[in-house]
């Protein structure tokens, strides 16, 4: 039963920094919150200039791909010259050889458009999956990296975003949106190299519908990004409002909110609706628009054509030359329309990518750390200060020199700073003022790998990762032996469950470890700390959902993971306070006790006060089977 109010669920809070504040580290977001939804500019040079170290290492792949694309673009734009060619000289003359060599140029210029399409396709999709797995790569080893007050300042779902959502846009960018338009721009610069080599006065007639372009692609575009920004978040509130429901199914049926949910769905899914059509709209006009354009250039040339072939100073087939010419014109336009969202999309999504990757870790080896040698495992808080944001103290001057192998439980109400205290002995935050010493070395001074080494963490809420129960228990031991890790899970108590599983000590865990109870995981996370071998341990004791059969079990197990190694619990048993050599009482901050239960009991100070608001009627204040439950502490 709970002694009283402890930390946050899982041992350390993700709750410390609003979103958003602190300092440094928290990822942008857009005024509404919804930052994976935004779109970027069309083109943004900073996010280009960042993946060029990327493109480096294939930088043959790069330039077979651009090879590619020329000959493409060369092969196709060069088809309109030559029929122009076969109608203007090698017809009126019935010269049949002339025409059998623009047949088989045209046969030949088709298959070498293939050749190029395909070495440009193949090389770009090579490009960008080595890109994305490098990204995706370089993301993940540098977020495990990153300091805990990250993830304090940024939800993992956003996080989750930028490696998964992010890198594939902008491996899409780069497979198939980028060189598409850098081919339509290199063959609209073939296009307009023919039109002017064949006829310069017919080029400018034609190129006088491109203003009209211009200024009406201009009102598209800004009309279009409000538009699909619209739009996609529409598409992001109905995903979250699916994604709530469904995961609060149990609640919804049981408070039978079926029909006001339904009602709230079909709210959010029409808005979905109306921003989609108002985008398809809009999409839908300007393709039209580009049509219209493409009809009202080829009539130029065929009018003005017409009339220079009527008083012989123009070939009919460079009029025909220029009508094909013309449609391919306004190929890139077409393309662009097409890619618009996705070259936005990319570009925001490379902002964020490199936003991510720009953010350094807070906590860093000092240029003069050391390796932290074997410890006896002393702890000495000096005057020590902490705040999470700036000039917002949390922990007020702490003084606290733990012996080696000395069990403290740290218990105060809710708030007090109990999991603060234990993450500084981490290392996930460095104090604000003052010193923590380890067998009197300054922890700033130590690598934290090595640190790391030395310690050991059992969380409330014990995290198994998805794997067998073997794997989890040699997690932070690699090396480990299958028979030390049976040992491991007999000192503790879990032998006996593990081996009632189905497959034993191979059976896979679900996510989060869904398939066991609480008190099993419960004894696999200590059967993983006793592998570890850990001097220092810091423990947040669990409570909730366990019955009183597994409760004894874990207080078994927790003492032989005590046993020999300096503890610190963050307790909410009173048979674990008991058994402590120390009990450390924080309030707002501060600590305001310290001594042994019946110490502070005698003391009649605020533990003795938690322990009296808890254990009205317990006389002997056992917290065993029988004894009567607890009142709930009041938030502290």
């Amino acid at each position: 039963m709970a002694f009283w109010g402890g930390g946050a669920a899982g041992g350390w809070s993700h709750t410390h920094y609003p979103t958003g504040k602190g300092p440094g580290g928290a990822l942008k977001r857009s005024a509404d919150g919804w930052d994976d939804e935004e779109l970027g500019r069309l083109y943004d040079h900073s996010v280009m200039v960042r993946l060029l170290p990327y493109l480096k290492p294939y930088r043959r792949r790069v330039a077979l791909a651009v090879l590619g694309m020329l000959v493409f673009a060369a092969a196709t734009n060069s088809q309109p010259f030559l029929i122009g060619l076969a109608i203007d000289k090698f017809l009126p003359s019935g010269d049949l050889a002339g025409l059998n060599a623009v047949g088989g140029a045209l046969l030949g210029l088709a298959l070498l458009g293939w050749i190029g399409q395909s070495l440009q396709q193949m090389s770009t999709a090579y490009i960008g999956h080595n890109v994305l797995l490098t990204l995706r790569t370089q993301m993940f080893d540098h977020i495990q990296k990153l300091s805990l007050g990250f993830l304090d300042r940024n939800e993992t779902g956003r996080v989750m975003s930028r490696v998964q959502n992010d890198v594939t846009v902008l491996q899409e960018l780069l497979t198939t949106g980028l060189l598409t338009i850098l081919a339509d721009f290199a063959g609209l610069g073939l296009v307009i190299f023919f039109l002017f080599y064949l006829d310069v006065q017919l080029a400018l007639i034609t190129f006088t519908v491109v203003p009209v372009l211009i200024v009406g692609m201009a009102l598209w575009q800004t009309r279009a990004r409000r538009a699909f920004i619209r739009a996609r978040q529409a598409i992001a509130m109905v995903n979250a409002n699916l994604q709530e429901n469904v995961s609060g199914v149990r609640v919804v049926q049981s408070l039978s909110r079926e029909e006001e949910n339904i009602r709230r769905f079909d709210e959010v899914n029409a808005d979905n609706w109306s921003a989609n059509v108002q985008a398809g709209r809009l999409t839908a006009a300007v393709m039209p628009l580009v049509e219209l354009l493409v009809a009202v250039a080829t009539a130029l040339v065929v009018i003005f054509g017409g009339l220079r072939v009527m008083d012989g100073s123009l070939g009919i087939g460079v009029v025909i030359a220029f009508a094909l010419y013309v449609q391919r014109f306004f190929d890139p336009v077409r393309d662009l329309v097409l890619q618009y969202t996705q070259l936005q999309r990319a570009m925001a999504g490379g902002q964020r990518i490199f936003e991510v990757l720009d953010t350094q870790p807070e906590i860093v080896d000092a240029p003069d750390a050391v390796d932290l040698p074997d410890i006896r495992g002393e702890v000495t808080f000096d005057h020590v200060h902490f705040e999470y944001v700036p000039g917002v103290e949390v922990l007020h001057d702490i003084n606290l020199k733990v012996r080696p192998g000395e069990t403290v439980a740290i218990v105060g109400p809710t708030g007090a700073g109990k999991s603060t205290l234990t993450s500084l002995v981490a290392r996930f935050y460095d104090v604000t003022q003052g010193r923590l010493l380890i067998d009197g070395r300054d922890v700033r001074h130590v690598k934290r790998e090595s640190l790391a080494r030395r310690l050991g963490i059992v969380l409330q809420d014990p995290f198994l990762f998805s794997g067998s129960v073997r794997e989890n228990i040699r997690y932070g031991r690699l090396e480990a032996s299958d028979e030390e890790i049976v040992e491991a899970a007999r000192v503790v108590g879990a032998h006996g469950f593990v081996k009632r599983l189905p497959q034993g000590y191979d059976t896979v865990i679900h996510e989060r470890g869904q398939n066991l109870s609480q008190g099993q995981r419960q004894l696999i996370a200590f059967a993983r700390a006793v592998l570890a071998e850990p001097r220092i341990l810091i423990l947040d004791e669990a409570t909730a959902n366990v019955d009183t059969r597994t409760e004894v079990q874990i207080q078994r197990a927790l003492k032989r993971l005590l046993k020999g190694r300096t503890s610190f619990v963050i307790a909410h048993l009173l048979s674990t306070v008991r058994g402590a050599d120390r009990v450390v009482v924080l309030d707002e901050g501060r600590m305001v006790e310290s001594g042994s239960h019946r110490e502070l009991l005698a003391r009649d100070g605020l533990y003795a006060r938690l322990y009296r608001m808890t254990y009205e009627q317990a006389p002997s204040g056992d917290g065993r089977p029988g004894a009567p439950s607890p009142r709930p502490l009041p938030a502290g």
